[in-house]
């Protein structure tokens, strides 16, 4: 973990603290109060993942990618919740998505001491992938303005993605080891890997009011760092209030960077999503 760069975050963390994607922002209450959400979101997903290649040492690359999310989605849970204190929050997001797709390929092998080998599209016969990811992020926030137009919270805290990666692939001929010593990756098999991703966010989150409609317009944005060189989110939409529950519907957004030679060099995942929430 890049502890240069997490300790920063964790301080403005402890200072301010953390939002998760569903908490809608503050309002006029005092006291306590506590808010528990659903939501349902329908990413479609982008992803670069280095494999391990443990018999001739090295790594391949795999590109998964599903732009359907109906039909690659596998299962799906989300929940949030808050507990509030006038301006001060505490925040907890979970969400655990099964994702596939079936328009995968192996991009490159790389091994041990040798350049990368990459795999034309001639030898990638076909390939599949599955994405079993759990993100999670913990924290509190403060709200520094708020009034009959809206409010404005800072945030801090972490994120964690635990991510499990398989591609199934098929080749036309195996890759040769180093020196042409064995097969670094025979033509048919599969690669696997797994990691947990932690990250210290800062942003920014709340609702603009639309008069006293009961309408508003939620705005949500972090960027962090860790384990990651850098990931991100945003959401927007457009909800209603009544009372004790609300919903809204929206787009929300959310990548992460962990360079070359790590399992995922890049993911994003991007799609709509309703939140339905109860207050008491």
């Amino acid at each position: 973990m890049r502890l240069n760069r997490l300790i920063p975050l964790a301080l403005l963390a402890t200072t301010f603290g953390a939002a998760g994607a569903g908490a809608q922002g503050a309002d006029d209450r005092s006291g306590w109060s506590f808010q528990v959400g659903l939501y349902a979101w329908a990413p479609t997903f982008d992803g670069r993942l280095n494999y391990a290649l443990p018999s001739a040492g090295g790594t391949a690359t795999g590109k998964a990618d599903a732009d359907n999310y109906l039909s690659d989605l596998n299962f799906a849970a989300m929940i949030t919740a808050e507990a509030r204190y006038d301006r001060y929050s505490v925040i907890t997001d979970l969400m655990y998505v099964d994702l596939g797709s079936s328009s995968s390929r192996v991009g490159s092998v790389n091994p041990a001491a040798l350049p990368s080998n990459p795999i034309s599209s001639t030898q990638d016969l076909s390939g599949d992938s599955s994405l079993q990811a759990t993100i999670w992020t913990l924290g509190a926030g403060y709200t520094l303005a708020s009034g009959n137009w809206g409010n404005v919270d800072v945030l801090g805290g972490f994120r964690l993605l635990a991510l499990d990666a398989r591609t199934n692939y098929s080749l036309a001929v195996d890759i040769a080891g180093p020196r042409g010593n064995g097969v670094a990756l025979s033509r048919n098999g599969r690669l696997s890997g797994n990691a947990d991703i932690w990250n210290g966010i800062v942003g920014v989150r709340g609702r603009i009011l639309v008069g006293d409609s009961g309408f508003f317009v939620p705005y949500y944005a972090d960027v962090g760092t860790g384990d990651s060189n850098l990931t991100w989110q945003v959401f927007s939409g457009i909800g209603y209030q009544s009372g004790w529950a609300g919903v809204q519907l929206g787009y929300r957004y959310m990548s992460f960077d962990q360079g070359s030679g790590s399992l995922v060099e890049k993911l994003t995942m991007g799609g709509a999503y309703l939140a339905v929430n109860f207050t008491f």
